[in-house]
Parts: C-alpha cells; sequence; structure tokens
C-alpha cells in the first residue's frame, strides 16, 4: 500500500499555495507560520519532490506544486461538502459567482433574490471581476463572460446580444439616425478585455453616416453601468448592450430614438469549471441564469 502524506502537511500546503503565504495559510489553519512551514517539509520530505522554491522571505510554487494546487483544493472543496452534507438541516450550499463589473453592480445583485426565492436558503459570494479570473485560486463556480475565454474549462455559448442607442424620454423622439449626430452621446470605454465592443463610430459606420471627429464627443464612462446611469439621467445617448438596458425599456426609464442595432461580434458565454459541475447548486445556478440573461435580449422592448 503507499503510504499517504498526512493530511494536515496538504492541507498546509492548499492553504499556503491558494493564499501564496505561509502566514495567511496559518492564520486561515489557526496554526503558526513556523508550523505551516513544517508540516509542508515533512509532505515534501515524504513525497521526495520540492513542492515550493524559498527565495528569501518569498515561496514560490515548483512545477510540482503548479500540478498539485487544483486537484488538492478540489479534494478539500469535496470533504468539506460531504462534512456539511453530514451536518444535516444546518448544511446551506455556498455558491462562489463571478461576472463583469458591470453585471455584478445592478442587472445580477437585483436579480438574485429571485434565485434564492425559487430555490432555498444558499450563501453566495457575488464576484465583479475583469478578465482573466483565478478560477481555482478563488474557488470560482460558474464565471458569465463576453467571449470565449476559458476554453480550458467546460463553457458554453447562452446568448447574442446586440447594442441599441438609447436615451432618457424627452431628449430625443423617433429620429433618423443621422439625427443622433445632433444629440449628445455617451461613450464607453469596455476596457481592455472588450476590444470587439463597438463604438460609436461602429454604429454610425454600420449606419453609412460618415461623422469624422464629431463620433467622439460627449461624455465618456468606463463601464456599460456607469454609461446607462448617465443615459437614464438624461445626459446624452448610451450604445447599451440588450441584456443590460432591456428593463429601462420596458419600464420607461429609457427610450430608443433609433431602431437600428449593431449586434456584438461574440456571444455571451458561461464556464463552470470541472470541479463545479456536478454540484446541484450550479447546475440550478446555471439553468437560472442562462433563463434570465435570455429573457432581457430577446426583451420585445428590442424588437
Amino acid at each position: 500500500m503507499v503510504t499517504l502524506p498526512s493530511l494536515k502537511g496538504l492541507q498546509a500546503f492548499e492553504a499556503a499555495a491558494r493564499t501564496g503565504s505561509f502566514v495567511a495559510a496559518a492564520e486561515e489553519l489557526s496554526v503558526s507560520a513556523a508550523a505551516v512551514s513544517q508540516l509542508i517539509r515533512a509532505v515534501e520530505e515524504q513525497m521526495g519532490r520540492k513542492l515550493f522554491h524559498r527565495v528569501n522571505r518569498r515561496v514560490v510554487l515548483t512545477e510540482a506544486g503548479v500540478e498539485m494546487l487544483p486537484r488538492l483544493t478540489m479534494a478539500f472543496q469535496e470533504i468539506g461538502s460531504v462534512s456539511r452534507e453530514l451536518g444535516g438541516d444546518a448544511f446551506r450550499p455556498r455558491l462562489v459567482v463571478s461576472v463583469p463589473p458591470s453585471m455584478a453592480m445592478g442587472w445580477l445583485s437585483q436579480r438574485l433574490a429571485g434565485f434564492v426565492a425559487s430555490h432555498g436558503a444558499v450563501d453566495i459570494s457575488l464576484r465583479g471581476d475583469d478578465d482573466p479570473v483565478p478560477f481555482d485560486r478563488e474557488l470560482i463556480d460558474i464565471r458569465l463572460t463576453y467571449g470565449p475565454h476559458y476554453r480550458e474549462h467546460p463553457t458554453e455559448d447562452i446568448v447574442q446580444d446586440a447594442v441599441y442607442p438609447v436615451c432618457a424620454p424627452g431628449l430625443a423622439d423617433t429620429i433618423k439616425p443621422e439625427g443622433l449626430a445632433s444629440l449628445p452621446l455617451i461613450h464607453t470605454g469596455w476596457g481592455p478585455t472588450g476590444a470587439s465592443f463597438p463604438s460609436w463610430h461602429n454604429w454610425f459606420e454600420a449606419a453609412g453616416i460618415a461623422l469624422g471627429r464629431a463620433a467622439q464627443r460627449g461624455l465618456s464612462a468606463n463601464s456599460s453601468r456607469a454609461a446607462l446611469d448617465l443615459a437614464i439621467s438624461g445626459l446624452g445617448v448610451a450604445l447599451a448592450q440588450g441584456i443590460y438596458c432591456a428593463t429601462a425599456v420596458e419600464d420607461g426609464r429609457l427610450v430608443r430614438p433609433v431602431t437600428r442595432a449593431l449586434e456584438l461580434r461574440q456571444p455571451y458565454c458561461l464556464t463552470i469549471p470541472e470541479r463545479s459541475v456536478r454540484r446541484d447548486v450550479v447546475a440550478a445556478f446555471r439553468d437560472w441564469l442562462i433563463d434570465e440573461c435570455r429573457r432581457a435580449v430577446n426583451s420585445r422592448a428590442l424588437r
């Protein structure tokens, strides 16, 4: 029979590797940093492999350590899940959800109560993250993103969206596309991972309207949510994704001064790492989230 390394030693390694610090691991495990170091050295001796390079006061994972970390994290998560299930009625499933920052700030946070109401008590950690996200280090169960960034994990295309010119009622009645040139425009800086999002320049170009520098004037925001709020406040016309603006158009806070839309170049995608795909709460959240996304994008207000 193969002699297994100490469970406490493996736990110390996993915590130190995940947090990047012996001190942080010690705080998590309620032991001293020296104890963490000793436990890890014992595991290294049992395995005959170095797991960390020790450089001055820093520790860096070796190739063997990099290979072990995600598998141990998954194993300890499963052990914790079993332990909670054996605890009976006190068990509450935990879910770590990662979405783009604009979605976390308003769109999804306003809808989570519906999921909890229909699926029961669940501990949800909602993260607003730019790409790339550290799936294993942060134990992320499900990630919604624009574009297929994570094909190394199980990833599915869930919906194809478009962008729509929207503004507050009264700023503009129904006008022709060229009429937008006379209105204040709100520009969105999509960030380093949003290069394939269309700009006002792209929208006017698709409409066959040459505006030159005029298409660059106006207000700017560095997130979809902020641009939408500026439009709702009556400060201009924003170019907004359907998934974000559908509700505001439905309830009358925003109107579409022109009907022309511009389809996004990539779909929204859902990524669930292997360690999470078989969890019931993840499957339930996946189905619910896909339904919410499709309901917004396919809103009658956007047709």
